[in-house]
């Protein structure tokens, strides 16, 4: 499906502020630059409260929903359901900023809390500092969930692009290392394998914001160490995914991780895990959490929002 007028200039708007060329940018400036792009959004969505705190060395942002206080879980323990939100931004750029509006999205529209992950950014911190972030925080969200008026069995992991790879590896570190049990997995268009020469890379490398070349980059700034790059922590599409939490799948159309993405869906399916794949024609790479600009989105988000309710039994 080719690209409304609406949502290309959104593609052009966003590429204004985001690094030209072939790569050799530096970090530091290109987080600077991001942080000056103007917000999308003047009002952040409001919640019931939001909490800077640290999950041992981990920042993390605790997003409140409203209500009259926890729900009782299915399993007779109170509390509201847990999501653990993991932002993109190739491992390298993105921070709990840069996500705020799609946390208090998930947050408003799920009845969850939401805890969004600051782990640490490469290239200063390679692979695998984010994995053991992420899978830290996970464990103590898990531990902490009564303080935070949740419930420790109503868990979720969910991520967009590097933080769907960071969601689905905590899945995957869950698995291994004996906990904590994750009830969902929700993967927005995730980046699952590092060797980025799937057909959709040729097809979108260019003119839909997120480039070949930025992932090229993203990839040797996260794991400069080729030969470790294909370990089932850091490419989860070459992992044995058998007893995996059941997953939502979203990818976009004119994305290079399109085919990558809808590969680990259908890699989950094989291995006996439950997963719903959705594809949004039309739709780039970084178009979730942009629900006041573009339908597609707003949908997007209503979708996640759904399988949190279901897959916690709200």
């Amino acid at each position: 499906m080719a690209v409304d007028g609406l949502t290309r200039a959104v593609i052009d708007a966003m590429s204004e502020f985001f690094p030209k060329g072939a790569g050799g940018w530096d970090a530091v400036e290109v987080r600077r630059v991001l942080e000056e792009a103007p917000p999308l959004e003047e009002e952040p969505l409001p919640v019931a409260r939001v909490e800077d705190r640290a999950a041992g060395d981990v920042p993390v942002r605790v997003y409140w929903p409203d209500g009259d206080g926890p729900r009782q879980g299915p399993d007779g323990d109170g509390g509201w359901p847990v999501v653990v939100y993991f932002h993109g931004g190739g491992f390298t750029v993105g921070s709990l900023d840069s996500h705020d509006g799609v946390c208090r999205q998930l947050c408003a529209g799920s009845g969850a809390v939401v805890v969004a992950v600051g782990y640490r950014l490469a290239p200063e911190h390679p692979y695998p500092a984010a994995v053991e972030d992420a899978y830290a925080a996970t464990r103590w969200v898990h531990r902490h969930a009564a303080e935070l008026g949740a419930d420790p069995g109503l868990l979720v992991v969910a991520g967009d692009s590097a933080g769907g790879n960071l969601a689905t590896v905590t899945c995957l570190k869950a698995r291994d290392e004996g906990g904590p049990l994750i009830r969902l997995q929700v993967l927005v268009y995730p980046a699952t394998d590092a060797a980025q020469d799937s057909p959709s890379y040729a097809e979108n490398g260019e003119g839909y914001f997120l480039t070949a070349a930025h992932m090229r980059w993203f990839w040797d700034c996260y794991q400069p160490t080729r030969d470790r790059r294909a370990e089932p922590y850091s490419s989860p599409g070459r992992a044995d995914l058998r007893g995996l939490p059941p997953a939502l799948v979203i990818t976009a159309e004119h994305d290079p991780l399109r085919d990558e993405g809808e590969a680990y869906a259908r890699s989950l399916e094989e291995a006996g895990v439950a997963v719903r794949s959705i594809r949004y024609d039309g739709m780039f790479h970084g178009f979730f959490g942009m629900g006041t600009v573009l339908p597609a989105a707003k949908e997007a988000a209503e979708q996640v929002c759904v399988a949190i309710r279901e897959g916690t039994g709200q």
